[in-house]
């Protein structure tokens, strides 16, 4: 039998200090070069992707800001016009009311008809005509043009003749009513 001699290079099994004592690498210099490089050009990727995904990020913001504006434009041009038809529709009411004489029969039913249909048409569009009168005064909904003494207390600060309705579209006030106010 020949005697053999183990060496144990494990640095727990000589007892020496908790570092391990350096290993020499066993691939080449040119490989570890290459792999340092692709290393550097992953970190460069990472940082890539995460300024893409940041100006994507923005990007559909400013999308979702530029929307927005868009459809309040659209809904501050809607409310335009129809404050505009709001005026016809107030010298329909004129004509019909200074038309109703004798022999103007047909004419009349005939105004009166085309006036129903233009407020179809607008409450189509979601607008609705405010009547106020004997409501209290609310400054939101109401302008008042006049006051006149209030026939007993209760009435006081209460609505008592319309000047011309006021229409909202919603929520919102297309045009306040005209309104003459009881003060007492």
């Amino acid at each position: 039998m020949t005697d053999m001699k183990v060496t144990d290079r494990r640095w727990w099994a000589r007892g020496e200090s908790d570092e391990p004592a350096e290993v020499p690498s066993l691939k080449p210099t040119m490989l570890e070069q290459l792999e340092a490089r692709i290393a550097e050009k992953d970190l460069e990727i990472q940082q890539l992707l995460t300024k893409y995904r940041g100006a994507s990020d923005e990007f559909e913001q400013a999308r979702a800001r530029l929307r927005k504006e868009v459809g309040k434009d659209v809904e501050r041009g809607r409310r335009s016009v129809i404050v505009t038809f709001l005026e016809v529709l107030d010298n329909l009411d004129r004509a019909l009311e200074v038309g109703a004489g004798p022999g103007s029969e047909g004419f009349v039913q005939g105004m009166a008809l085309v006036r129903q249909q233009f407020i179809s048409t607008l409450e189509s569009l979601g607008v609705t005509r405010v009547d106020p009168l004997n409501q209290l005064f609310d400054p939101a909904t109401h302008d008042a043009v006049s006051t006149a003494p209030a026939a007993s207390p209760d009435q006081d600060g209460r609505v008592i003749g319309v000047v011309r309705p006021g229409y909202v579209l919603g929520d919102e006030v297309l045009r306040p009513a005209q309104v003459a106010v009881a003060r007492s």
